[in-house]
């Protein structure tokens, strides 16, 4: 498949992924991340007659996307929401506990990133907007006329990383005053100019365009939120696995997985025996990164991070 640049859409750690997700034939999957499906016609591939597959996203691309590539295949169904919403998704189709497998691909999908009308990259001008799912919420042209600067610092601290966020706050905040920042080369020109040093082989507003775009999405607080419940939705040994691309999604990954597999730890003073409390999950090999061949033939794919654990019985 073709995103709109023109350029084929490769799902990242894909023969990786199935092998942490160990799709069964009569197994019943989600796909909380549908993207452009390139995991979903996977998993879809590895399932018979009787496999099913609900896939999410909130993207109308996305759906427009999933109806036309699957809407024929019975085994497959499609619901236009949040993964942080799964949990009633899951439960509307009554597949609490039943499920065998759940996938996170997280972060922005290529055609999201390829079509300029979206604003999410600042090597194609167009508005800035930012959402993955245009029809709720504010865009980030207009977030960035009405944010506070101390909250514009913390954003770009905290999830962008970005160690200029004050020379970068103070510059938009300036800037602003004098004509509305519109579009994502206006920002990217911005956030450039304020950037007194750059990372060899990296954008100066790479991570200004990251910590705005999780802000405006709230993606960490969607995934922080979506995680128990896919737990809670998958059925004795299903499977669990995670794609991150940034370490702030991968942090919150990783730190999930190892306490629902160490449970509630007692404190050592304490006379009790027995495993602790609360271990839903047993962790499944270690974390799983791109091929150099991979890499080479998808440079997107060079930040990405697997993860994978499986439920307890």
């Amino acid at each position: 498949m073709t995103n709109p640049a023109g350029l084929p859409h490769q799902p990242v750690l894909l023969t990786e992924t199935l092998a942490g997700l160990n799709p069964q034939p009569a197994g019943c999957y989600l796909d909380a991340t549908f993207g452009r499906g390139g995991h979903a016609a996977a998993i879809l591939a590895a399932l018979g007659p009787k496999g099913r597959l609900l896939a999410l996203d909130r993207d109308p691309a996305a759906e427009h996307w999933a109806r036309t590539r699957f809407g024929g295949d019975p085994r497959f169904t499609f619901a236009r929401s949040t993964f942080g919403q799964l949990g009633k998704v899951v439960a509307e189709r009554g597949l609490a506990g039943r499920l065998d497998g759940v996938l996170f691909d997280l972060g922005v999908s290529s055609p999201q990133f390829d079509d300029p009308a979206r604003g999410f990259s600042f090597s194609r001008n167009g508005p800035l907007d930012m959402r993955m799912d245009p029809d709720t919420g504010i865009a980030a042209a207009e977030w960035l006329a009405q944010v506070k600067e101390a909250e514009l610092e913390r954003v770009l601290a905290e999830w962008g990383e970005e160690r200029f966020h004050r020379r970068i706050a103070r510059a938009l905040v300036a800037a602003r005053q004098r004509t509305p920042i519109t579009t994502t080369a206006q920002l990217a020109e911005l956030v450039a100019a304020a950037v007194p040093t750059r990372e060899p082989g990296q954008h100066p507003a790479t991570r200004a365009f990251q910590a705005i775009r999780i802000a405006i999405n709230d993606e960490l607080g969607e995934l922080w939120v979506a995680l128990p419940q896919a737990v809670w939705a998958l059925a004795p040994s299903g499977r669990l696995a995670a794609i991150s691309f940034h370490s702030l999604e991968d942090r919150v990954v990783k730190r999930f997985m190892r306490d629902q597999a160490r449970g509630r730890q007692w404190p050592p003073d304490l006379p009790v025996q027995g495993e602790p409390e609360g271990m839903t999950l047993r962790l499944v090999g270690r974390a799983v990164r791109p091929s150099a061949a991979e890499i080479a033939a998808n440079p997107r794919a060079r930040s990405a991070v697997l993860r994978v654990a499986e439920r307890r019985p």
